[in-house]
């Protein structure tokens, strides 16, 4: 194919999505404590959710969205969950259409990403690149990691926080969150976790998590658990605090977890996806490899605090 060819067919590509994606995706004017902000958001449903960055919302006292055909709307923040760094904001007014929703798990280094937002001010603003890694870590103000983040090329400035990351077709794959470096932008993924954790926003307004009391970190296994298991890593328990669930069930530093409730965990991120609300006061299974043999013990998580 000639490189005018190529060219073209990236354009149209660049160019639909574009056109898919942009009504649905808002300008958002922050007020504050700390003065005014920006940033950005997209259309969740026809009832006027809409979703955004954590950081984006932090102690606002008032937050307004502007769309690309006119409408302006004030917005009220249904949930926010600094640990993930997603937010659920709900119009009193009328909205655009949706943004279609992808899933993350399928993106692949190389493929074609779009940025929709609103850096600088410059609503219904438009970058393209490629997923440049997948798997990145992003720490937030909260101290913790969210993890599985997309690395990008797509141009991104403050004001791009919350807007929308989407693939070829126009789906939404991520929320842009970050700009790490000149040609490093981060998204968090929209996958099966962040649609639990976006649903659970709009529900109750928060994120309920499972909490085991060990600080942990992946660990090679030893060859003979690897030809057993069939892969390379584990977590390796470095602490068990004391009182905590994973005490009460005779976790111990040095343990290397390998499964819960059967699944394979082979770093903080596996464990991570399963300690939601639904692991919260249920006893499950932990098998961990120590002293040389594989133990189970029977662990009850509560509440994160």
């Amino acid at each position: 194919m000639p490189d005018e060819e190529i060219l073209d067919a990236y354009s149209a590509a660049v160019v639909r999505v574009a056109r898919k994606v942009l009504p649905g995706v808002a300008s958002l004017r922050v007020h504050s404590p700390r003065g005014d902000g920006g940033g950005s958001a997209s259309v969740l449903s026809a009832d006027g959710y809409l979703l955004t960055s954590a950081h984006v919302v932090d102690g606002a006292t008032a937050v307004t969205a502007s769309f690309g055909d006119g409408t302006e709307t004030a917005l009220d923040i249904a949930g926010s969950d600094p640990l993930s760094d997603l937010a659920v904001l709900r119009a009193r007014g009328e909205v655009p259409a949706p943004v279609e929703h992808g899933d993350a798990a399928s993106l692949q280094v190389g493929q074609l990403v779009v940025a929709l937002g609103n850096p600088l001010g410059l609503s219904g603003s438009v970058t393209a690149g490629i997923v440049s890694a997948l798997g990145r870590s992003l720490p937030t103000r909260r101290g913790r990691v969210v993890d599985e983040v997309i690395q990008t090329d797509a141009a991104l400035n403050p004001g791009n926080s919350g807007g929308v990351l989407a693939d070829s077709h126009g789906r939404m794959v991520g929320v842009n969150t970050a700009v790490a470096g000149v040609g490093v932008g981060l998204a968090v993924p929209i996958n099966t976790n962040t649609q639990r954790i976006i649903a659970s926003l709009i529900n109750t307004g928060r994120v309920r998590r499972a909490w085991l009391g060990i600080a942990a970190g992946q660990s090679p296994l030893p060859p003979a658990l690897v030809d057993r298991l069939g892969r390379r890593s584990g977590l390796r328990v470095a602490q068990v605090l004391p009182d905590s669930p994973a005490a009460v069930a005779s976790l111990k530093g040095g343990d290397v977890v390998v499964a819960v409730a059967g699944e394979p965990i082979g770093s903080a991120t596996n464990l991570q996806r399963w300690m939601l609300e639904d692991a919260i006061g249920t006893a499950v299974e932990i098998t961990v490899w120590r002293n040389g043999a594989l133990v189970d013990v029977i662990a009850v998580p509560t509440e994160l605090d």
